[in-house]
């Protein structure tokens, strides 16, 4: 069975595409196709099921048109369609480039200096011109580049440089 911490949300299944069984993904990171994955994990009715990828196609930066093995018909992809796509975090860790924002959700920020656990990433606020950082705890922090010091995929960790009275605000 697929737990929860081993995946994290790359995008959501949008509407049926043809009658062949593709569906649309509305993607946030395209993972997918920088790591050598046979499948992507849907969550479907509360449980988080693999289905295997069949080929796919890109229709512009942010959705792709995907056709998974077994799903061969618009009927069966309409079933599929709202459900959100996972990525598992084991073969995300093995991404030679940037670090991607979703993998970061679930991830403890800890101060680099004296290696306080400051908290738990919740969320990703990417709203505004800021990037920041949404902890367990409601607290944001600036996820600026200068701060971090280094993220640690194995540990789950991110070291940063916490500004003093930030988390006093």
């Amino acid at each position: 069975m697929i737990k929860q911490e081993e995946v994290y949300r790359i995008g959501r299944l949008g509407k049926t595409h043809g009658v062949r069984g593709e569906v649309s993904l509305q993607f946030d990171d395209d993972i997918f196709d920088r790591v050598d994955a046979d499948y992507l994990v849907l969550e479907l009715d509360g449980i988080l099921v693999p289905f295997f990828i069949e080929e796919y196609r890109f229709r512009s930066d942010t959705v792709a048109l995907m056709k998974f093995e077994d799903v061969d018909t618009q009927q069966r992809a309409n079933e599929l369609t709202g459900c959100d796509v996972y990525f598992p975090r084991a073969l995300a860790a093995n991404d030679e480039g940037d670090v991607s924002l979703s993998l970061l959700v679930g991830f403890d920020l800890v101060e680099a200096n004296g290696g306080t656990t400051i908290g738990r990433i919740a969320a990703i606020d990417d709203t505004t011109a800021n990037l920041l950082f949404e902890l367990e705890d409601g607290c944001l922090i600036p996820a600026n580049d200068d701060l971090i010091r280094d993220i640690d995929t194995k540990r789950k960790t991110i070291k940063m440089e916490i500004p003093e009275g930030l988390l006093e605000l």
